[in-house]
């Protein structure tokens, strides 16, 4: 059985829609179909939420009409049938209409849950509804019915396992057709996987049945060696290992969240990914299987801050280290990048939400110097800390660059460079001519 999971853009309209069917027919075997809402539906759920949570409730109610007309021609297009049209406008309504009824009430924080997964219900509903339009064998099945959350707001896999497979044996449909992102908490309340939202639903999935494949279909050729947006110059990647792909998805790649490769990862599930508008294109695979390529990608992460504690008391002292880190630890802070010397520790951060807070703390174990605006350049592939000569050719494409931290040999798949981020479209141009060769 395969998993294969469509994003928003892949169902952004009717025609695309009618494609995402054509492929999914065209998968031989049984297939667990996982849907992301319709392109732009859930931001403006997200807008919806905001007025409503600051009783704006007119915003909410003109926000929520103007998004109930944009499905209208998208109805009109999808299905053939009057019957089927009239199904469809029933579907947008049934759904729409419970955010209606829910705006008009006094706030409460569980509402806005319930409001921001009603587009992935709609986006599985108008799809399922058209293959049973188009005479398909296909059953709608619920992500809240399986999806489930533990007391650490983590997916709870035994349960996931357990419901699915009681699921399947009672299911014979050739396609199942379920919500990605939606899921149960430990209270039994309506939430969502927040993290890697749908591609984690059928990392997820896939885990829980053993997949034979699980497919990621979005609307670029698989990973790319490169940020396309910023190199002219790049190529799809046609196989990484879990470990690599990890790495770029953490360090700045944007086509997958790091925790959805960690369901498939353990238990051996390949990954592929796909282009929707190119699906004869071989797109990425990514397997437990180690490829000897010593330079497979570059990613980029922006947004970070280092962080440098200079004091002479960390000569020959133990315990220095566990203080500086119980300040991250306190207030719920990760650490990307962290580089030592006999007097200092430079280490980085991507979220500054708590900076002033932290920089107060560790004032009291010396010397706090603070650079904002930075990016780490994450350089990947099998054993790339372990080649000979690979060092050196990174730090020659660099030559010209100023490095603020370098980070190597602390995972044999990656070396990290942070760099000034004005700098970061020079690094990852001279990093692509250095290191590919096209």
């Amino acid at each position: 059985m395969k998993v294969m999971k469509f994003g928003g853009t892949s169902v952004g309209s009717a025609e695309r829609i009618k494609h995402v069917a054509t492929l999914v027919e065209a998968t031989e075997g049984k297939k667990f179909v996982v849907l992301s809402a319709v392109s732009g539906t859930t931001n403006v759920l997200v807008k919806i939420t905001e007025h409503f949570r600051k009783n704006q409730v007119n915003e909410a109610t003109i926000e929520l009409a103007a998004l109930k007309d944009s499905y209208q021609p998208l109805v009109d297009e999808l299905f053939t049938s009057e019957d089927g049209k009239v199904k469809g406008y029933e579907i947008v309504d049934r759904y729409l209409g419970e955010i209606k009824k829910l705006i008009t009430q006094p706030y409460y924080p569980q509402a806005s849950k319930v409001i921001v997964v009603q587009g992935e219900l709609i986006s599985t509903n108008l799809f399922y509804t058209y293959l049973k339009e188009q005479g398909r064998e296909v059953a709608l099945v619920p992500a809240m019915d399986f999806m489930s959350l533990n007391q650490y707001g983590e997916p709870d896999m035994p349960v996931i396992t357990e419901r699915i497979t009681g699921i399947l044996k009672e299911r014979k449909e050739t396609t199942l057709v379920t919500q990605g992102f939606i899921c149960r908490n430990i209270s039994g309340g309506i939430d969502n996987l927040k993290r890697g939202g749908s591609d984690y639903s059928a990392t997820l999935i896939g885990a829980a049945i053993q997949a034979e494949e699980v497919q990621i279909w979005t609307d670029i050729d698989g990973m790319h060696n490169n940020d396309p947006r910023v190199v002219e110059k790049t190529q799809p990647i046609s196989k990484l290992s879990f470990e690599e792909a990890g790495e770029l998805a953490y360090f700045g790649a944007k086509i997958l969240h790091p925790n959805c490769i960690i369901p498939a990862q353990k238990n051996k599930v390949p990954v592929r990914i796909k282009n929707t508008m190119k699906p004869d294109a071989e797109g990425t695979l990514i397997t437990s299987e180690q490829n000897p390529t010593a330079v497979k990608a570059i990613a980029a992460k922006d947004g970070i801050t280092a962080i440098k504690i200079k004091s002479s008391r960390m000569i020959m002292a133990y315990g220095f280290m566990r203080k500086v880190f119980e300040v991250f630890e306190k207030y719920k802070t990760s650490i990307d990048m962290i580089t030592t010397s006999e007097i200092a520790v430079s280490l980085t951060i991507d979220d500054p939400s708590h900076l002033s807070k932290i920089v107060e703390e560790l004032k009291p174990y010396g010397t706090v110097e603070v650079d904002e605006q930075q990016t780490i350049i994450c350089i990947v592939g099998d054993l790339v800390a372990e080649h000979k000569g690979v060092g050196r050719e990174i730090f020659k494409a660099l030559d010209e660059i100023t490095l603020r931290m370098i980070s190597y040999g602390g995972s044999r798949n990656n070396i990290s460079i942070l760099v000034d981020t004005k700098y970061k479209r020079e690094a990852l141009i001279s990093l692509n001519d250095q290191l590919f060769d096209f």
